[in-house]
């Protein structure tokens, strides 16, 4: 299997979903379109819907048209929070994916919109997927329309106070530059591993996976988040703009706490390796096999950018 030839295949196919579902720029209130369609569509990686899409498939789901509205509506939600982080009273970016971030293009008012734009209509977006399930020849309605809601149950948590907010407000908030390792980690996995988790977490479920199944992905999706994470604190040290895509040093430049300041590269690499490895572990317990989503993994946590 050639890797990045299947992954940009994935990544066209996410692509062409989410312009299915973004808004059309039109009507009087048609500034926050253009500010929401900007920033969803500023590129990116599409790690969350493809993580979705391949868990979906790892349990053998067969109708993917329950599950696109969900694929959308998770990086609408991963957008919106990029929008909010890149604002002056967050870190205060200027250049998000190679590009201009949103509030530099439209506005800092504007941008504020687009964020809470993105996030109510991530979930009218995922909403679509009950209209879905009238159209589709389901043997069992009301196990489709359990599936649906038990999905939902899961984006909103872990995209709210009990999931990547929650993280969020923990990483704002001030402890005289002291922040030790199990509030990071708490910081991470909230702020990071939340909405992977529910990528994962909702693929399994709208597949049939038992709740089982579903934990252990959670568990699996709660780690390579962490790993990414760390990974991202070293690239920000290692790499370069135009290879990551974003400025680097802005952990420095926002006198940040992360696992580079808490220990060296070389230890952070190896924590990296042994929460990678762990999730590994779990994943090659099920007994099932998507051999692009265990690549897919193992790319995340070698990746340069």
């Amino acid at each position: 299997m050639q890797f990045e030839e299947e992954r940009e295949k994935r990544v066209n196919k996410i692509e062409q979903i989410l312009t299915a579902y973004l808004p059309k720029e039109e009507g009087y209130q048609k500034t926050i379109f253009k500010a929401m369609n900007y920033s969803v569509l500023a590129g990116g990686k599409r790690l969350r819907p493809m993580l979705m899409a391949e868990t979906f498939k790892l349990f053998g789901g067969q109708e993917a048209a329950l599950l696109e509205p969900f694929m959308a509506a998770i990086e609408m939600i991963h957008t919106y929070s990029l929008v909010h982080d890149d604002l002056p009273a967050m870190d205060n970016d200027e250049y998000r994916r190679g590009r201009k971030t949103t509030h530099i293009v439209f506005g800092e008012a504007m941008a504020i919109l687009a964020g809470d734009g993105l996030l109510n209509y991530a979930f009218e977006t995922a909403s679509k997927a009950f209209q879905t399930i009238n159209k589709l020849n389901q043997n069992d309605e009301l196990e489709a329309y359990k599936r649906v809601a038990k999905a939902h149950e899961i984006l909103a948590i872990k995209a709210g106070i009990y999931g990547m907010i929650g993280g969020q407000v923990v990483d704002v908030e001030d402890y005289d530059g002291i922040v030790d390792l199990p509030r990071l980690d708490f910081i991470y996995c909230l702020k990071t591993s939340a909405l992977i988790e529910a990528s994962m977490m909702i693929g399994a479920v709208l597949a049939g996976a038992n709740e089982n199944e579903t934990r252990n992905m959670e568990k699996i999706a709660r780690d390579i988040g962490l790993a990414f994470q760390i990974k991202d604190d070293i690239l920000d040290v290692t790499s370069s703009p135009d290879v990551l895509g974003k400025p680097i040093h802005s952990d420095e430049k926002n006198n940040k706490t992360t696992y580079v300041t808490l220990m060296d590269v070389s230890k952070a690499s190896e924590v990296v390796a042994m929460i990678s490895q762990r999730a590994l572990n779990v994943y090659k317990e099920l007994p099932y096999e998507n051999e692009f989503l265990e690549t897919l993994m193992l790319h995340l946590i070698n990746r340069e950018n």
